[in-house]
């Protein structure tokens, strides 16, 4: 059995970034805490924590700390239909793409967040490979681009995003002036998410190119528009992102016409209780 008071010692530890801290918000002294965390490494036979200066979980910490959320969240119903139980406030830890974030996710999830008292833990990942940190038990749900759910767990769909490969008028003259051809895309830089981002890849792909070009890193949805806009290169951007950027002329597509459709579905536990269908039914509409 697993004692819930060790494992509310580690997501302390995690939640305040150290042993003195998390000691002070549970009313207990650092040795207490340490001796805590000692314990449930004894229990489950490897550690929990990688003590560095900020400390983390290692991956079994950070399953252990998910099924303490998927607990709460059971908890939290519990408390709804015992109204004597206190109703803690749940954490819920989520991977979700960048663009997601930057766009439509906090008009989408801010309310039902404030009304349920729910604290998010939000991991940025790339779409296309989030769902990996679900099937390791990184985190309790994710939003991804995969229709495929993993085992134990439930996919919904929640709507699709539209790309558009755009650039500054000047960098299209540039490096586009004889039109979107496999010789332009072969020199003309390129902007990517990261070396897991594979939006570039797919548009050039279904545009018919499979050849090499050569691309900025830049892990930020919003530093990402601003490469663009300062004339660096041409990137994938979502068309709700880059609306006033598109309306003034400020961007333009390199490929007129031509755009990128991802799907995104929203992935959960089956067993993490009803404030998790309530979630899902407030993700459940098209998104903009």
């Amino acid at each position: 059995m697993i004692d819930y008071k060790l494992l509310k010692a580690l997501a302390t530890v995690i939640e305040a970034g150290g042993f003195e801290r998390a000691g002070a918000a549970l009313g207990l002294s650092q040795s207490a805490i340490s001796q805590r965390i000692r314990t449930l490494e004894v229990r489950i036979g490897q550690p929990v924590l990688l003590r560095s200066p900020v400390p983390k979980a290692t991956a079994a910490g950070q399953q252990l700390l998910n099924h303490m959320q998927q607990v709460q969240l059971l908890e939290r119903d519990l408390a709804k239909s015992l109204p004597t139980l206190s109703e803690p406030a749940a954490r819920l830890r989520i991977a979700a793409n960048a663009d997601s974030l930057a766009t439509w996710w906090a008009e989408s999830i801010g309310r039902f967040s404030n009304e349920e008292n729910l604290l998010l833990d939000m991991v940025v990942e790339d779409q296309d490979i989030a769902l990996r940190r679900m099937r390791e038990g990184d985190v309790a749900a994710c939003l991804c681009s995969s229709s495929q759910p993993v085992a134990g767990a439930r996919c919904v769909s929640v709507g699709a995003m539209t790309y558009l490969p755009l650039a500054t008028p000047a960098y299209k003259a540039q490096y586009f002036s004889l039109g979107f051809n496999e010789q332009s895309l072969q020199f003309a830089p390129a902007i990517i998410f990261g070396p897991n981002d594979q939006l570039q890849h797919r548009f050039l792909a279904q545009s018919g190119y499979h050849g090499a070009f050569p691309y900025h890193l830049c892990p930020s949805s919003e530093g990402f528009v601003r490469l663009a806009l300062a004339g660096m290169g041409y990137g994938m951007i979502p068309e709700i992102q880059a609306r006033r950027e598109i309306e003034s002329g400020r961007l333009v597509s390199i490929a007129p016409g031509l755009s990128l459709k991802v799907e995104l579905y929203w992935h959960f536990w089956r067993n993490s209780g009803q404030m998790m269908e309530r979630l899902t039914r407030a993700l459940k509409a098209p998104v903009p």
